[in-house]
């Protein structure tokens, strides 16, 4: 696990790129620490007071003492390599510094709701008019051309509308969201390539772009194959549990003493998994040498192999399964699948000093850059960098003062 930050030998791909981030909750803050990974210079606007609405998500937190609750691990999940900037878009100083700061970014994202941004200044036809080159993306939970146009969406109604939900749960029994909030990942993985895709034009035609990216579209864009097969078909797919809809053996299956997963996703993988449970007798069945039979025949296949399976504990099985090159793991939780990876040397875990909580440990982004190893700052407090920020865009000590003694920003004392 690596505990510093370490300098890079090459320059990171963004460096120089400077991202106004209007985004609060989960899809906008994901894009933008992706965009932070990657050396974007992320401002991240705030209302003072309150803040990302996840700063208030707890518990848990961490660094409570006396009176303050800490930090939600909820909002320090998505918001490192940020600087925060707390001031009040009711006020006009407030509101023409930010409209300046969009005017001076590279990219800005936002997730208002429908209306509200063009009323402050900040859509993309004025901060375009400012800057003809940037970038703008809006998140939104169903996009601008649905109805009603100001349906909100939450990751829950999300997974329910796009299907998600209806695939996934046991055969039997009630339809189940995925344990992390999928539809906003997702979203916050599409507008992230939306966005690099677009600074890539900007910068070689100085053209710049206004997209859209909806949690709804992202969440049936990634359907992928059950999409498709529901397209082809006509029909609903089943609901499958912890099996697959196209391939067998390709679920949890029960051993002695724990749950374990096996893939095995072809012909050569499954006559693989049959020599190491020393099942000759299943790989030579005519019902189970072709996956479209074994798909045929799933019941008395995985009936087979779990009979087997359950005869010894998951240690014995891991060994002799990941030997044998079949693809198979242990059901983890998260803590222990955090730490395991990070045991098995992935250095998925990184730690950074906190200016509150002290050392805070962070899950690496899903990309390794060779060479160019990401930044790593501790996410912001609440308006951590508002006075920094406000005089690089030009506003005078005094003013900065004034608008911090009237509540228009915050800036809070460091430890």
């Amino acid at each position: 696990m690596s505990d510093t930050n370490t300098e890079p030998t090459a320059p990171l791909p963004l460096a120089g790129v400077r991202v106004a981030d209007l985004s609060r909750v989960l899809a906008g803050p994901y894009a933008t620490m992706l965009l932070a990974d990657m050396g974007a210079e992320v401002v991240k606007v705030e209302q003072p007071g309150r803040g990302d609405d996840t700063r208030a998500w707890g518990p848990p937190w961490a660094g409570a003492s006396g009176d303050s609750p800490g930090e939600a691990a909820y909002f320090l999940s998505v918001n490192r390599n940020k600087r925060s900037l707390a001031v009040d878009l009711k006020d006009p100083d407030g509101l023409a510094a930010v409209q300046d700061l969009c005017a001076s970014s590279d990219v800005v994202i936002q997730n208002f709701r429908p209306g509200v941004i063009d009323r402050l200044g900040l859509g993309y036809a004025d901060v375009s008019a400012r800057n003809p080159a940037v970038v703008y993306c809006s998140v939104s939970g169903f996009g601008p051309e649905h109805e009603p146009a100001t349906r909100p969406g939450f990751d829950i109604v999300v997974q329910a509308e796009s299907g998600l939900m209806a695939t996934t749960g046991p055969v039997e029994g009630q339809a189940s969201k995925v344990g992390v909030a999928l539809t906003d990942v997702l979203t916050g993985l599409n507008a992230a390539v939306g966005i690099l895709g677009a600074l890539m034009r900007a910068r070689t035609t100085g053209r710049g772009e206004n997209i859209n990216v909806s949690l709804i579209n992202s969440t049936l864009s990634g359907l992928v194959n059950l999409a498709q097969q529901a397209l082809v078909t006509g029909a609903e797919p089943a609901r499958m549990g912890n099996a697959h809809t196209t391939i067998v053996p390709y679920q949890v299956f029960p051993t002695a003493d724990a749950e374990i997963v096996v893939a095995a996703g072809n012909d050569a993988l499954y006559r693989r998994l049959c020599a190491a449970l020393d099942r000759p007798d299943l790989a030579g069945d005519p019902r189970y040498v072709t996956n479209p039979g074994r798909v045929e025949h799933r019941e008395e296949l995985v009936e087979e192999l779990s009979r087997t399976l359950r005869s010894r504990p998951a240690d014995h099985w891991m060994d002799v399964l990941v030997a044998a090159g079949v693809p198979a793991g242990r059901v983890r939780g998260v803590l222990d699948a955090l730490r395991t990876a990070d045991a098995s040397g992935d250095d998925v875990l990184r730690t950074v000093e906190h200016p509150t909580i002290g050392p805070l440990e962070q899950v690496r982004a899903g990309f390794r850059l060779e060479g160019t190893p990401a930044p790593l700052t501790a996410p912001p407090l609440l308006g951590q960098h508002s006075r920094s920020l406000l005089a690089e865009l030009g506003l005078d000590e005094g003013l900065i003062d004034a608008m911090v003694k009237r509540g228009a920003v915050q800036q809070p004392d460091l430890p």
